[in-house]
């Protein structure tokens, strides 16, 4: 998906709301047990709740590596079964030498290597424009990189000085010149507040994806406020707040309800 795709999108859903399957076997209601997939059974009638109000899904990869052989298959599954009109993101946060990274970029964007061929894939820059790169290389694909994340380990390198900005700045900066608007985004969490003003001054185009509302604490009308564009240039995750919005057999229906619920708060914003 294009870039004028994804804006066409949100605005005809007036939402730029993502959900993330972060799925796990453990959290999601006992009754899918039964089934021989449970993890692409759930993710099944959360995409169906939810189709409505999101225009792009995340899949946490390692939510579904950490099972091996069979979580893969759900991995492959429910990109199957991800509506054609959202963008689709492979959580991956993947980072590594050339030609490491062209593997990693291949796994995902290649029907023919892995059966999948997701929009985009989340980013690890700190080995530089090695690691970035082989991903710019298909046509209609994203790079989404890490720029300034929402947890508490973030401050250990992201807001270190060098010269008069921070590392997460020159991160963005760096990455800004590897690629364009068209084919990367930043990861910027929603608990960032204000610093959403420093980061549009390096990336003023640029699309954010926006984890971090909900279960974390992040401020969907911060996150508004701070980081809307004229081509809005947003996307906000939710994850655990959606797809657990119930454990019980209403789960569904709670999910379609937490989304529409944050659908209407950005058709405000929009």
């Amino acid at each position: 998906m294009n870039r004028t795709a994804l804006i066409q999108q949100i605005k005809a859903k007036k939402s730029f709301l993502c959900v993330g399957l972060d799925t796990d076997i453990q959290l999601i209601p006992q009754a899918f047990l039964k089934y021989e997939d449970p993890v692409f059974e759930f993710n099944k009638q959360i995409i169906d709740a939810t189709r409505e109000f999101a225009v792009a899904y995340k899949l946490n990869t390692a939510f579904y590596e950490s099972r091996g052989v069979a979580g893969w298959q759900s991995l492959v599954k429910t990109f199957s079964y991800l509506p054609a009109d959202c963008f689709s993101i492979a959580d991956a946060k993947r980072g590594d030498i050339g030609n490491t990274s062209s593997m990693y970029a291949k796994a995902f964007f290649e029907p023919a290597c892995s059966g999948m061929s997701f929009d985009s894939v989340t980013v690890a820059p700190y080995m530089g424009i090695d690691s970035v790169k082989p991903f710019l290389n298909f046509d209609n694909k994203w790079a989404i990189i890490l720029a300034l994340t929402s947890n508490e380990g973030s401050r250990d390198f992201q807001f270190l000085k060098a010269d008069e900005n921070r590392l997460f700045e020159h991160v963005i900066e760096a990455a800004c010149s590897w690629g364009t608007a068209e084919n990367t985004m930043f990861v910027v969490g929603a608990t960032r507040g204000e610093s959403f003003l420093d980061i549009r001054k390096k990336a003023p185009h640029h699309f954010l994806l926006v984890p971090g509302v909900g279960a974390q604490g992040g401020s969907l009308d911060e996150v508004c406020k701070y980081g809307l564009i004229d081509d809005v240039g947003l996307l906000v995750n939710s994850s655990r707040a959606i797809i657990y919005a119930s454990n019980k057999e209403d789960f569904a229906q709670a999910a379609h309800n937490e989304a529409c619920k944050v659908q209407q708060q950005m058709a405000a914003w929009l």
